[in-house]
């Protein structure tokens, strides 16, 4: 008898043993596949079971949570909504998550390990803190200036901190509620597709997402090309230009908005903006000092993240002598970004030193502490100082006496680079206007922002004139609202 109980016993063992295995094999090993099987909703409702962390602009939070009373129990909402989507994103309980409210969910959703005393503490529980919150670099008063001056036009604002890369204004014209796609139900799905098929696509975040071709702002690249390359020693020399300027291997004749462009200076160049001038320069720099200049200032880079990605600036890496002239006056395929264009500007103001943007200055518990910070780090040598300062001069011409003039503000310095870009075959759209540009208070040590303004609903007329009555103004109240040091 005693045999057969320890037979027993020694099943019952080995039952409770595979039993163990299997266990661990559950918990363990296939957990992170059954926590991301579609049909397991526990993971959904421990994540809106409590409020989400608050996504902050200077001491205010811009979104909060609201009890449904449902199963998926706190949706996100959103103050100043439109204002702020560029910024926020949306947390949909549906379509999921964008920009800073993706970049930053473990943070807001409390499932970080920054969050957690303990490191790991999380990861081997399963826990969830209280949501954490995202500090963003945003200035209040520069992205009310931006949103105001767009007035519902199509386009978009980005400014920057010349010397840290912080980003003081994302806007994105026409904009849209984040808080109609927060829930679940017939009311979400009605928002999501109304959005989606809206021709204005105002969930299109033009700022970083929007590509357009730059005009005659990308100028300011060329000028800075030439000048590190030395194909100009002299700003104020001739650069043996003429007018009219036959395009490389073809009977194409460039022309120019503005007068007196026949064997022009560079600095005149820049200040009235004469395209034959600056391409002319293009193809003297060639093709791969061109490259090489571009990449210095962030075109062709795949990997620019704000923490959100960010579009690809293009500069094509194959091009016919024709086709590199137009391409240096930010026509046939190139194409930028708002924020790749205020980037540039940003270059000139810092002195050549670009450094990397970023959006999100710090994350916090959902108590204030502190848990990450980020730290302002360069991205690129975009060009030599000199360069640089010759360029400073340059962009100040452009406002006090040549297309920019719209721009000046009472003591400050302002430096600036109107353009436009030709639009749709044939050039029969309504062109996209640009600036860009930079402003320094006076006595101050360095710039306080640079800017990049683009209108898709352009109302002037052609040429490089129209950057600066569509696009110029938006861009000063920008720079005034830095200057005014407010929050």
């Amino acid at each position: 008898m005693t045999r057969y109980i320890r037979r027993a016993a020694a099943f019952c063992l080995v039952l409770l043993v595979a039993l163990l295995v299997n266990a661990a094999r559950v918990q363990v090993f296939e957990a992170d596949a059954l926590d991301a099987n579609p049909a397991n909703r526990r993971l959904a409702i421990a994540r809106y079971h409590q409020p989400r962390g608050a996504i902050v602009v200077g001491d205010e939070s811009v979104t909060g949570s609201r009890d449904s009373g449902q199963q998926l129990r706190y949706e996100r909402t959103y103050k100043n909504g439109p204002l702020y989507a560029p910024v926020t994103g949306y947390a949909s309980q549906t379509y999921g998550t964008t920009l800073v409210e993706n970049a930053e969910d473990a943070v807001l959703s409390g499932t970080s390990s920054l969050l957690s005393v303990f490191p790991l503490w999380n990861d081997l529980t399963r826990g969830r803190h209280s949501g954490g919150r995202a500090v963003t670099t945003i200035k209040a008063s520069m992205q009310q200036a931006a949103y105001a001056g767009l007035g519902g036009k199509k386009g978009a604002v980005a400014a920057l901190e010349p010397a840290t890369g912080k980003i003081l204004a994302l806007v994105s014209s026409p904009s849209y509620e984040p808080g109609v796609l927060s829930g679940t139900g017939r009311a979400v799905e009605s928002a999501w597709s109304r959005l989606t098929r809206d021709a204005d696509q105002p969930m299109l975040n033009r700022a970083i997402r929007g590509t357009y071709p730059p005009g005659s702002a990308f100028k300011i690249v060329t000028a800075a090309a030439a000048l590190d390359a030395g194909v100009v020693t002299d700003v104020d020399a001739p650069t043996d230009t003429p007018d009219p300027y036959v395009l490389p291997n073809t009977s194409t004749t460039l022309p120019n908005e503005a007068s007196g462009c026949g064997n022009a200076s560079l600095a005149y160049a820049v200040t009235v903006s004469c395209n034959t001038v600056m391409a002319n320069l293009g193809v003297k720099v060639g093709l791969p000092h061109m490259l090489e200049a571009v990449r210095r200032f962030g075109f062709n880079d795949t990997g620019l993240r704000i923490p959100s990605g960010v579009a690809k600036s293009n500069f094509d890496t194959r091009m016919s002598p024709d086709q590199l002239a137009l391409s240096s006056i930010g026509q046939f395929d190139t194409t930028a970004t708002p924020l790749q264009m205020a980037m540039v500007s940003a270059a000139v103001a810092n002195g050549g030193d670009l450094k990397y943007p970023y959006l999100v200055d710090r994350t916090t518990t959902s108590r204030g502490t502190t848990v990450s910070t980020t730290r302002p780090r360069t991205y690129q040598r975009a060009m030599n100082p000199a360069t640089a300062m010759r360029l400073r001069q340059m962009m100040i011409d452009v406002v006090r006496t040549g297309t920019g003039t719209s721009a000046a503000i009472a003591g400050a310095t302002v430096g600036g680079k109107t353009g436009t870009a030709q639009n749709g075959v044939g050039n029969i759209g309504s062109p996209y206007a640009w600036f860009i540009s930079w402003a320094q208070a006076e006595g101050a040590v360095r710039p306080a922002v640079a800017v990049a303004v683009v209108v898709e609903d352009a109302s002037a007329n052609r040429g490089d004139i129209s950057g600066g009555g569509d696009a110029a103004p938006i861009a000063k109240a920008v720079m005034e609202a830095a200057l005014a040091g407010t929050p």
